[in-house]
């Protein structure tokens, strides 16, 4: 490789895509020593930015965060592009491969608000605002007598319309707000062991063209091995569920000793049934170990149990 490539690095507009971005190009220059001149930024909006009327599953899904930023890695506009794990679809078009996956940040939940401590402190009949099936799910299933709502934007355009009142309380991802540097907003982090996040949540990841070595090199060295086997497994165990912006799913894979566990939960987009898995085995496995997850939690499944 020469000492000082350029690489284009496509991310959203977003301040936590922009965030992710940053994060991935100083990791490039501490690890070879390049500016920042020789790793430009361009910024792209996708489809996902444009809609904030209503769910995402109602109007496509996941891939409604990546499409625009694919089409610029197979036209050769950018070289990499840098993603929130858990906006990229379990399916990517063909031509691009995820190349890996930066450290992991924090992958719990937080809870916001601004008058009450935690969801056990609400008062019935309190609005939460999500985006998140898979929040609505589980806020439903701890508290059935809340009401949910959409909450739709960035995490600044949702922390705002919690300041507005326009509801008592919001989630958000630890991560994302760790790298925004608004950590004074949380009220209270929920655990794992209560509160279990999408698959993903919390770590970058970054995709690029099929076979081009060039960059795969350059990337090698921010990448992260533990990361790596956390988001097999959990995007395995994502697939065989078949899982969507439209599918209430929660997942985790994470290092214990020298094995790998991931624990899973499916649940009635209302919350009042969740089904959960634990597999335990070799990191090395890891994507057998989510493939088997999931087809657990299918097979246990009745026919009608994601309708509303």
């Amino acid at each position: 490789m020469a000492s000082s490539p350029t690489l284009v690095i496509g991310t959203r507009g977003s301040p936590l895509a922009l965030a992710q971005a940053h994060e991935t190009q100083d990791r490039l220059v501490a690890a070879h020593g390049w500016t920042v001149e020789h790793l430009p930024l361009s910024i792209i909006k996708t489809t996902g930015d444009a809609i904030q009327d209503r769910p995402l599953s109602e109007a496509g899904g996941k891939g409604l965060f990546t499409k625009e930023l694919d089409i610029a890695l197979l036209d050769g506009s950018i070289d990499l592009a840098v993603h929130s794990a858990k906006d990229l679809p379990t399916a990517l078009p063909e031509g691009i491969v995820i190349a890996g996956f930066l450290p992991r940040e924090d992958v719990r939940d937080a809870f916001i608000s601004h008058r009450y401590r935690s969801l056990n402190d609400l008062p019935q009949g309190a609005v939460v605002g999500s985006a998140s099936l898979r929040r609505q799910a589980q806020v439903r299933r701890l508290r059935p007598d809340l009401q949910v709502t959409l909450l739709r934007g960035n995490v600044q355009t949702r922390l705002a319309k919690l300041e507005r009142g326009e509801v008592d309380a919001t989630l958000l991802a630890m991560a994302g707000l760790r790298r925004l540097g608004l950590t004074d907003h949380v009220t209270t982090v929920l655990e794992t062991d209560d509160f279990l996040p999408a698959v993903g949540q919390g770590a970058i990841a970054v995709a690029i063209r099929a076979g081009d070595e060039r960059v795969r090199e350059a990337l090698a060295p921010i990448l992260d091995a533990p990361t790596g086997h956390a988001l097999a497994a959990e995007r395995a165990f994502l697939t065989i569920l078949d899982g969507s912006c439209r599918t209430p799913i929660a997942g985790h894979a994470r290092l214990i000793g020298h094995d790998l566990e991931i624990r899973g939960l499916v649940l009635r987009p209302d919350g009042s049934e969740c089904l959960e898995v634990i597999r335990r085995g070799s990191p090395d496995d890891a994507a057998a170990l989510g493939r088997e997850a999931g087809s657990e939690l299918r097979s246990r499944m009745p026919p009608d149990f994601l309708k509303a």
